[in-house]
């Protein structure tokens, strides 16, 4: 089997993928400076004769399913597979893999830092520091800044998946009280309490959004539920910007509704007018979608990836764990 992996991958990932299933062809996205659209990857599969693809942001449609029918499988080194046509890939009878709960980790720091640098009220006092103005008054900057202790706090998850469970566990030693609403998840641990989503909205001190964007979700967040919320409660999305009305929530914040918003994604990235006046309002702490960004992400999807496919060739085993179109096993 001849691979093209366009995803980053590690020169260790690298030489275990080759060893497992074949020659590996590397043409990573990130050193491309953008990812690759549908006619440079048909052009870098033809030349390349490679008979299987592994991607991390390049878009994987329709036309290029079609145009290489036969592919082994299509990798996608993502938590969704969102980027791929998977009906296209299913009717074909491609396998295509991915990598859940590669990013956890990372976002689950960066949502908890985050939060704490909210509270804390850390970046206006860092720019009131910068700006030299602490000028008199030892205790002026304690008196001006006091903020809050995550510990105590009740944080509501709506969504309750990989990430989401990573954070709660994280938040345990805080500690923190965890309810969460998902009608696709049934656990057994106490440490959580299931809830319908209107509760989450109204008791929770930081209300959290873990959800994929779909048909089902998108929209899903508007201004029934965020006036629910405490006037002292933070919206926190990390996710995906969609599921939210985001005229809704950006009233909410001018109006001083609920206290504020931690958003690390938006409708438009690159930024729109609209998302610009939600980034720049001063109860805002704004990132630019980079929950997921960190070197040690590209070593867990590597690895997550190069599992599925050792399991599926090697092992040949059906499980489905990490297949996305588990159709094309019947």
């Amino acid at each position: 089997m001849k691979i093209l992996i366009t995803a980053p991958y590690s020169a260790t990932a690298l030489e275990e993928v080759s060893k497992t299933v074949g020659q590996v062809i590397y043409k990573p996205w990130n050193k491309h400076g953008k990812a690759f659209n549908e006619a440079e990857l048909i052009a870098m599969l033809k030349e390349s004769g490679a008979d299987a693809l592994v991607i991390e942001n390049d878009d994987v449609t329709e036309k290029i399913i079609e145009s290489f029918p036969a592919l082994n499988f299509i990798g996608v080194c993502r938590g969704t597979p969102s980027n791929v046509a998977l009906s296209a890939a299913t009717r074909a009878g491609i396998p295509v893999f991915f990598t859940p709960a590669r990013n956890a980790q990372a976002v689950a720091e960066m949502f908890i830092a985050n939060i704490i640098v909210f509270l804390r009220n850390t970046v206006a006092s860092i720019n009131w520091l910068k700006q030299g103005q602490w000028i008199e008054g030892t205790h002026t900057p304690y008196l001006r800044f006091k903020g809050n202790e995550l510990a105590g706090k009740t944080v509501g998850m709506v969504g309750f998946g990989a990430i989401a469970q990573r954070i709660a566990e994280m938040l345990k030693s805080f500690p923190c009280f965890i309810l969460y609403y998902d009608p696709y998840v049934e656990l057994a641990d106490t440490a959580y309490l299931s809830t319908t989503i209107e509760d989450i909205f109204e008791r929770s001190d930081i209300v959290a959004i873990h959800l994929p964007s779909n048909s089902d979700t998108k929209g899903m967040i508007g201004s029934s539920l965020i006036a629910k919320m405490k006037s002292d409660a933070i919206f926190v999305n990390t996710a995906r910007a969609l599921v939210v009305n985001r005229a809704d929530l950006l009233h909410a914040l001018q109006t001083n509704k609920i206290r504020g918003a931690i958003l690390d994604v938006f409708d438009h990235e690159p930024p729109d007018a609209i998302d610009d006046k939600l980034i720049n309002l001063p109860n805002v702490l704004a990132t630019p979608h980079t929950g997921g960004a960190t070197i040690e992400v590209e070593d867990h999807h590597a690895a997550i990836m190069n599992e599925a496919i050792k399991d599926w060739f090697v092992d040949k085993n059906r499980s489905g764990r990490l297949l996305a179109n588990s159709e094309i096993l019947s």
